[in-house]
């Protein structure tokens, strides 16, 4: 049983279709209650009252009617997947997890698969490893901007990919350093600036090689690379990476390095073909379509531009894939003030098949949720009410992309893409239908939820094809230790070793630790405390 693009999802009803696409009752007056002509995508549209809401708030209707999806389902040849491992804002809540998006493309034309992860915020491993999806295939993270919601668990796939199927470097890709410099509350009149920091990527990734030194070397008694590998100057080649002629991919230094008289400063330098090697990748902001990855042998290309979000320096990504029934293409724009150049970035003479872009709740809706009310304003403490408020309109006019804004943005893109994925967003049959409304305001004809727009949710799996866009929930045990996926031939021999009776170098477990105090399975008189099998 399909869920797919132009009918209604499996397993509702039409009572909960139409309630859940907002048809039942009204949304959130925005603006003071000004009125627009419905559908003119200009000014703000009445979108009537959410609050207080008959729509279920600690649920999530449209996702638990979707079609089941088993994971270990192979990508098909033509199909381009896209897997929401983490989809919500902070503060995190236990249903959604903070922003990571997988999308895996089929063989195609080339004979070869390809993949890659977006963003990789706190908590998302745990739905990686329930999704079976390997350290092998977190190779390649391209980051949308340095905020902890979108790279904190980076840490994980870092330092758990040399235990098992990743025993070559790990490629980030991500902005360069803003440049940035606050003049001051008056720029015609600086006084104190503030900047410009070294806040790229490659210095984040230098900061992360060392914060991560104790665990790489206590592990590294196994082997955590490979004998032979790609040479920087292949892969630059290879996978189409934007380096300038004659500077290549290289792995980050720790930045101890070079204090040599404290430290051996080869010590500190890892080889490009370890596991624990990482390769920073900087983009520049400012380029509207630049090359981020573009692989001839897989032909999945993917470009960057910039967005507005906190700071100079946010970049959003667009997709494309050679597929053998025609290209396929998706936008992911992560956090983002409204902005042009996703509309530029959509639009063209084809319709973009996917549209990933932030949505955040209007500030009044996220202050109520953030303070447990039922309503905006339900609440005798007025200075507290008015303090939150106060904060959310703060972070979303420095950060996101309201409801109505994003209605307004998907009116501007022709053509309309095939599907439109709000996420970044604390999903529930209550914030969904007063979102839908708001987008109805700006785009009448969006049709009924799951048909041109759906919102994401953890594990909501998207099945993309030239023909059809099918989408389910995926189905995973709340208790499985993931893939291990450790047998990668010609592996490196470790770094802490010991030798063998036929004097063959084999793994040295015991190498880094003052054994002193162990109590060993058997003691030297021959009695034993414990079973040394770990029984």
């Amino acid at each position: 049983m399909n869920a797919g693009i132009g009918g209604k999802p499996a397993g509702l009803t039409r009572r909960d279709t139409l309630k859940l696409s907002g048809m039942a009752m009204g949304g959130l007056a925005l603006g003071g209650g000004q009125k627009a002509p419905q559908g003119s995508g200009k000014g703000l549209c009445e979108v009537g009252r959410c609050y207080p809401s008959s729509y279920k708030t600690e649920a999530y209707t449209y996702a638990e009617q979707l079609p089941e999806f088993d994971p270990r389902t192979p990508v098909e040849p033509n199909e381009m997947r896209i897997t929401f491992l983490g989809t919500t804002v902070p503060p995190a809540r236990r249903a959604q997890q903070m922003m990571s998006i997988f999308v895996q493309v089929g063989s195609g034309k080339t004979g070869h698969p390809d993949q890659a992860v977006f963003d990789c915020g706190s908590g998302v491993s745990a739905n990686y490893n329930a999704m079976g999806i390997g350290w092998g295939q977190m190779n390649k993270i391209f980051i949308s901007h340095l905020h902890g919601d979108h790279m904190s668990d980076l840490s994980y796939m870092y330092q758990g990919g040399p235990q098992g199927d990743r025993k070559t470097p790990l490629f980030v890709f991500g902005p360069g350093p803003s440049g940035f410099i606050w003049p001051g509350p008056d720029p015609e009149h600086p006084t104190y600036p503030y900047g410009p920091f070294d806040d790229g990527t490659k210095t984040f990734c230098e900061m992360l090689r060392a914060m991560l030194r104790w665990q790489s070397e206590g592990f590294c008694f196994q082997s955590t690379g490979v004998n032979a590998w790609h040479t920087p100057e292949e892969i630059k080649a290879l996978w189409g990476l934007p380096f300038e002629d004659g500077k290549y991919p290289e792995p980050v230094k720790d930045p101890r390095a070079q204090w040599v008289a404290r430290y051996r400063e080869d010590d500190y330098l890892d080889p490009f073909t370890d596991g624990y090697a990482v390769v920073p990748v900087e983009l520049q902001y400012e380029l509207k379509g630049g090359t981020a990855y573009n692989n001839q042998a897989t032909g999945l290309r993917i470009a960057h531009f910039p967005v507005i979000h906190t700071r100079v320096g946010a970049i959003g990504y667009k997709l494309e894939w050679d597929g053998p029934d025609g290209p396929l293409s998706m936008i992911y724009t992560s956090d983002t003030k409204p902005e042009k150049n996703c509309i530029l970035q959509a639009s063209g003479n084809e319709a973009l098949d996917v549209f990933i872009h932030e949505m955040a709740v209007p500030p009044e809706i996220w202050a109520m949720k953030l303070m447990g009310l039922t309503a905006p304003g339900a609440t005798d403490d007025q200075q507290a009410w008015n303090a939150t408020v106060r904060w959310t309109k703060d972070v979303q006019e420095s950060s996101h992309t309201p409801q109505g804004a994003f209605g307004h943005i998907l009116s501007r893109i022709t053509p309309r893409p095939r599907l439109t994925v709000p996420t970044h967003f604390p999903v529930s049959d209550d914030t969904v239908a007063c979102a839908l409304k708001s987008v109805q305001g700006h785009v009448p004809d969006i049709g009924r939820l799951g048909e041109q727009i759906t919102w994401s949710f953890d594990l909501m799996v998207l099945r993309v094809y030239k023909d059809r866009i099918v989408q389910h929930r995926a189905v995973v045990s709340d208790y499985s230790l993931g893939t291990y996926g450790a047998m990668v031939p010609d592996q490196a021999p470790p770094k802490y070793y010991k030798y063998d009776d036929r004097h063959n170098v084999v793994p040295n477990p015991t190498g880094q630790i003052d054994p002193t105090d162990e109590i060993r399975a058997t003691n030297p008189d021959g009695t034993v405390n414990y079973r040394d099998d770990g029984y």
